[in-house]
């Protein structure tokens, strides 16, 4: 298979929840191309392929055949280039790290980056994080969700694609065991702000601070993050707990 088959994106049918992310075509470089071909097939699995294995028990995604143990596991939405994604499940062993991510070399280059860091404990997928939440996660059985600066959908038309919506919200805290904590970051203050309001008005989180929290440590500042940075942008972190 080629990267133009196996990891095509499968658009929205009529009455189907819209994407929250703008598919992007971009080549590969040498590099990268190599990674996916070598580690594609240890590594990875396609949330829309079905040529693509995914390891199922009773429907669900067995996550102990995926990562060869059983562990906490921490999903990850919209990993981008990974480096956030394998500085942190290099820090935490203890957990495994599913990484969902809809653009390829982003895919790719977080393949390179676990080959050379050894970790055993990273999973990718390709697609929309939403779809494999819908279809083969079951309720509870996350340990943590990361959305670290999804697409902020900046014009007020298009603000139904943010990830961070009531809708959303209720369907990722409802796959997090109670206790489990769901962790946003974003440099658009206009989102975050609509964050906070999202994520507070559901009755089953719970604040772990009064308002924004102050960046945790254990969250790397990505380049892109950097970036935003560099042009006077304040990065907010919201960390919510879910409590029943």
């Amino acid at each position: 298979m080629t990267p133009s088959d196996a990891f095509r994106h499968v658009a929205s049918r009529p009455h189907e929840p819209l994407r929250t992310f703008h598919p992007r075509r971009a080549p590969l470089s040498a590099g990268r191309e190599d990674a996916l071909a070598r580690l594609w097939p240890r590594f990875g699995f396609s949330v829309h392929d079905p040529r693509s294995p995914v390891p199922l028990r009773d429907g669900a995604l067995d996550t102990r055949a995926l990562f060869g143990r059983s562990a906490p596991v921490v999903l990850e939405i919209g990993s981008g280039m990974g480096e956030t994604t394998a500085a942190m499940a290099a820090a935490d062993p203890a957990r495994d790290y599913l990484a969902v991510e809809a653009h390829l070399p982003g895919v790719a280059h977080l393949l390179g980056l676990i080959d050379r860091a050894g970790l055993t404990n990273v999973r990718i997928a390709h697609g929309d994080a939403l779809d494999l939440v819908r279809s083969v996660l079951p309720e509870e059985s996350l340990d943590a969700v990361h959305a670290f600066f999804p697409d902020p959908w900046p014009k007020a038309r298009h603000h139904k694609r943010r990830l961070v919506q009531p809708s959303h919200v209720a369907l990722l805290r409802s796959r997090l065991r109670i206790g489990g904590t769901l962790h946003c970051a974003t440099d658009w203050v206009d989102y975050a702000d609509a964050m906070l309001e999202v994520l507070t008005a559901d009755p089953f989180l719970e604040n772990t601070t009064d308002g924004f929290a102050p960046r945790p440590a254990h969250r790397p500042v990505t380049k892109f993050e950097q970036r935003g940075l560099d042009l006077g942008h304040e990065v907010r972190d919201l960390v919510f707990r879910r409590v029943r």
